[in-house]
C-alpha cells in the first residue's frame, strides 16, 4: 500500500486524537468527515441524529440486484484526562480519545478514499459516522432521525480495535459478540428509628442487606447455567447520622446479558424480589429499570461473509470465530436489530506500538494511557474495501 497514503492516514488518526470531542459534541471531527468525502466525490448528508455524517459512494460495476452496504465507524471521545505525554496527545483538559474511536474514523476515511478510486463494486456504500456512542445511544439517534429511511442498507457492519487480539488478527463472531446493558435503581421505604431503639422502626439497612444477597440468586438459581448473565449492585446509599436508623435506602446497579429473554426474566425476578421481600419485612420498594443497550448480537452469515472477506487479504494472520464475547455493551446493537451485519474486532496488538510519551500501561480500553496502534490503520483499511466487495460483487 501507498507509504504516503498510510502516513496521511496516520496524520488524520492523530489529529482526530488530539482533537476529541465528547458525544453529540463532534463538530470538528464531522466537518473534517464531510470535507474529505466531498472531496473524494461522496453524496454527503451530515447532522443526521445531530452531528453524525454518511456518505454515498455508486460502483463502477453492474448487478441485476444491486444492494446497499453500510460501514459505521463511531466518532465520540470520552470524559477521561490523558495520561500520555506524545506529540498527539488531546489538547482539551479531560477529555480524550481512550477507546480508539479516532481510528476507526480514521481507517474508514482511508477505506473511502480506496473505494472512490476503484469503485470495484456493483451498488452503493454508505459510510455512516455515528455520534456519540459513549452513552449516549448515538446509533438509536441516527435511525430515529431517518438513516436507513434514507439509506435503505442491506446489511451494515462496524468494527473496532482490541487490545490484547495480536495485529494482524480479526475476530467475527456468530452470534452475541456484545452483551445488552441496563441499570436499575430500588427505593425502600421503611421506618426511621433512633439507632437505640431498632424495634420502633423498619430498618431499610437490614433489608437492603437480604435484598443484595436475594438478587444473586437471580442469576445462579433462576437463570439457566448455559445463559451467561451478570447482575452486580455497585451503590447503597442509605443514612446520614450514626445514631439514627435512616427511613430509606436506595441500591443501584448494573445488569448485562446476551439475550432479550435472560433479560426479560432478570428484569421480571427483580421486581418480584425486590417487593415482596419488602413487604414481607415491612417496607416498601419502588423499582426502576432502565434498559440502555441491547446486545450485540452479529447474523452469522453476515459473520461468515466477512470472515471470507477477511481471509482473502493476505496479512491477515487469523479470523477468529469462536472468541468469548464481552460483557462490555456497544450501541451498534441498534442497528443490528433493524439490519443484518456483523461486529468485528480487528486486533490492536498487545501494546509493541507503545514507545516515548505513552503512560503506564497496559494498553486497554477506557485507558488514560491508551492509544490506539497506527500501525493496523492500512490492515484495517484494506479489511472494508474486500468487505465492500464480497458483498457487493457483480455476481450476485
Amino acid at each position: 500500500m501507498n507509504p504516503t497514503k498510510v502516513d496521511a492516514w496516520i496524520q488524520t488518526r492523530r489529529d482526530i486524537h488530539a482533537h476529541p470531542e465528547l458525544r453529540f459534541e463532534e463538530n470538528r471531527t464531522a466537518r473534517l468527515i464531510e470535507e474529505r468525502l466531498r472531496h473524494l466525490g461522496y453524496a454527503v448528508e451530515s447532522g443526521i441524529g445531530k452531528t453524525g455524517v454518511v456518505g454515498i459512494l455508486e460502483g463502477r460495476l453492474v448487478s441485476s440486484t444491486p444492494r446497499m452496504i453500510g460501514l459505521r465507524a463511531d466518532m465520540d471521545a470520552l470524559p477521561i484526562q490523558e495520561r500520555n505525554t506524545f506529540g498527539h496527545a488531546s489538547l482539551y483538559p479531560g477529555k480524550m480519545h481512550a477507546c480508539g474511536h479516532d481510528g476507526h474514523v480514521a481507517m474508514l476515511l482511508g477505506a473511502a478514499q480506496e473505494l472512490s478510486e476503484t469503485r470495484n463494486f456493483a451498488g452503493k456504500v454508505a459510510l455512516i459516522f455515528q455520534p456519540a456512542e459513549e452513552g449516549g445511544a448515538g446509533a438509536q439517534r441516527m435511525i430515529e432521525d431517518g438513516l436507513f429511511d434514507r439509506y435503505p442498507c442491506d446489511a451494515v457492519f462496524a468494527m473496532h480495535n482490541w487490545p490484547g487480539l495480536a495485529a494482524g488478527e480479526f475476530a467475527a463472531h456468530s452470534g452475541p459478540v456484545m452483551a445488552s446493558s441496563n441499570e436499575f435503581s430500588i427505593t425502600i421505604h421503611a421506618k426511621g428509628a433512633h439507632a437505640a431503639m431498632p424495634d420502633l422502626g423498619t430498618d431499610p439497612i437490614v433489608i437492603a442487606a437480604q435484598l443484595i444477597l436475594g438478587l444473586q440468586t437471580i442469576v445462579s438459581r433462576v437463570c439457566r447455567p448455559v445463559d451467561p448473565a451478570v447482575l452486580s449492585v455497585t451503590q447503597i446509599n442509605a443514612g446520614e447520622a450514626i445514631n439514627v436508623i435512616p427511613d430509606r435506602a436506595v441500591l443501584k446497579g448494573t445488569v448485562r446479558t446476551f439475550s432479550h429473554d435472560v433479560l426479560d426474566l432478570i428484569e421480571s425476578q427483580l421486581r418480584k424480589i425486590s417487593q415482596e421481600l419488602c413487604t414481607a419485612m415491612g417496607a416498601r420498594a419502588d423499582v426502576e429499570f432502565h434498559r440502555n443497550y441491547p446486545p450485540t448480537i452479529n447474523d452469522p452469515a453476515m459473520a461468515e461473509l466477512a470472515e471470507n472477506a477477511l481471509r482473502s487479504i493476505t496479512d491477515v494472520t487469523a479470523v477468529h470465530r469462536h472468541l468469548p464475547p464481552t460483557m462490555g455493551a456497544e450501541d451498534f446493537a441498534f442497528m443490528l436489530m433493524q439490519k443484518p451485519g456483523a461486529y468485528l474486532w480487528i486486533g490492536n496488538g498487545t501494546g509493541d506500538h507503545r514507545t516515548v510519551g505513552h503512560g503506564v500501561g497496559p494498553c486497554t480500553l477506557h485507558n488514560p494511557s491508551y492509544d490506539f496502534n497506527d500501525g493496523i490503520l492500512p490492515l484495517g483499511v484494506r479489511a472494508w474495501v474486500a468487505i465492500v466487495e464480497h458483498f457487493l460483487s457483480a455476481s450476485v
